[in-house]
């Protein structure tokens, strides 16, 4: 077989196990957040100061709360001087005279582990990531983009591991969260596309007059985005409301985010339907594209009926991460079918 063709599936089927794993460690992440071990760990990237973690209080000292709030206290002077640089004046104000931001908690057993496992995952997911970027330098003299996005998404996870510090770091401050998530959502949408890259010379979809279909598909895309902003929003006020209420209670304290992002899927559920007719109305569009244009539906019906549980049944722990996960899915498959609705077969030699 050539071996040209060997080492390109190859590297297709390493990068796309790359993308599944991040999926996963998303998934991973909405459980830490569901059940409250953001702070598990209250340092990083080592956990109680061990890179095995701790699994009875016994095992700490007895001033730990006081020695780990301090040493948080020591990481946000020094991100808030960046912060100052950049003219960020009133986030580093909010940061320095934040009292929450310093409060310990009890150890946990069990939180401390969670917590403890999704590091040692995203540990897993740089490595995984390296790896792509190694595997792509193969592709160095034929097309210099796919190395160049693998090495900027390996930056970009090293700099999403910075961000996960300073999440800890500043006790689970909201605005990092929603950074933390959109951070990971451009992290995916680099390593779609480059194994998108790495395919488009096999693909021959022979697509004509797509121009709307992109144009609809589009708009979903970015529709989706501030949905998935408002989400993180809401989530942050129901950390608010958890440390207060009991959790039937969550959902009638919330205030008019929370409306407008029940609302709003409506309209998303009603453009998606939209993409989905014009693709069945379309008579020579491919198979693959309109299995791909259902696969959006479903995930994006699955997304509805997720919310809908969880707006009317209580917000049931279980069902959380997984919402969290099918709105990342969401764009991950919007934005593939859009590149695949712009493919124009690459002629090599």
């Amino acid at each position: 077989m050539n071996q040209k063709v060997t080492n390109g599936r190859a590297f297709r089927r390493f990068s796309a196990v790359t993308v599944i794993a991040v999926y996963l460690l998303i998934l991973i992440g909405g459980i830490v957040r569901t059940t409250g071990s953001g702070m598990g760990c209250p340092d990083w990237p080592k956990c109680f100061g061990s890179w095995v973690p701790p699994t009875d209080v016994s095992q700490l000292p007895t001033d730990y709360k006081e020695v780990y709030a301090q040493q948080r206290a020591d990481k946000n002077k020094r991100f808030v001087s960046y912060l100052t640089a950049f003219g960020f004046d009133e986030l580093a104000d909010q940061i320095l005279n934040d009292p929450d931001i310093l409060t310990e908690e009890e150890f946990n057993a069990t939180k401390t582990l969670t917590e403890y496992i999704n590091r040692l995952v995203g540990a897993v997911i740089g490595l995984l990531v390296f790896g792509t970027f190694v595997m792509s330098i193969r592709y160095w003299k034929s097309d210099k983009t796919i190395t160049v996005l693998s090495f900027i998404a390996f930056v970009l996870v090293g700099f999403q591991g910075w961000i996960g510090s300073i999440v800890v770091s500043t006790n689970l401050l909201h605005w990092m969260i929603t950074v933390h998530m959109l951070l990971a959502l451009l992290i995916v949408c680099l390593l779609i596309y480059v194994y998108y890259r790495s395919k488009r010379e096999i693909l021959n979809l022979n697509l004509v007059g797509t121009g709307k279909l992109r144009a609809v598909l589009m708009i979903c895309l970015i529709a989706t985005l501030p949905q998935i902003v408002m989400g993180t929003q809401v989530r942050e006020s129901i950390d608010l409301l958890s440390d207060h209420f009991a959790r039937s209670e969550w959902i009638s304290k919330l205030g008019m985010e929370f409306l407008v992002h029940r609302s709003y899927s409506i309209l998303l559920l009603g453009l998606h339907l939209y993409l989905i007719w014009l693709l069945k109305l379309k008579k020579d569009t491919p198979k693959k594209l309109k299995l791909y244009g259902a696969i959006i539906l479903w995930i994006v019906g699955a997304e509805v009926l997720s919310g809908v549980i969880m707006a009317y049944f209580g917000m049931p722990a279980a069902i959380q991460p997984i919402h969290l996960l099918l709105g990342t899915l969401i764009i991950g498959v919007q934005y593939y079918v859009l590149l695949l609705l712009g493919n124009k077969r690459v002629q090599t030699s």
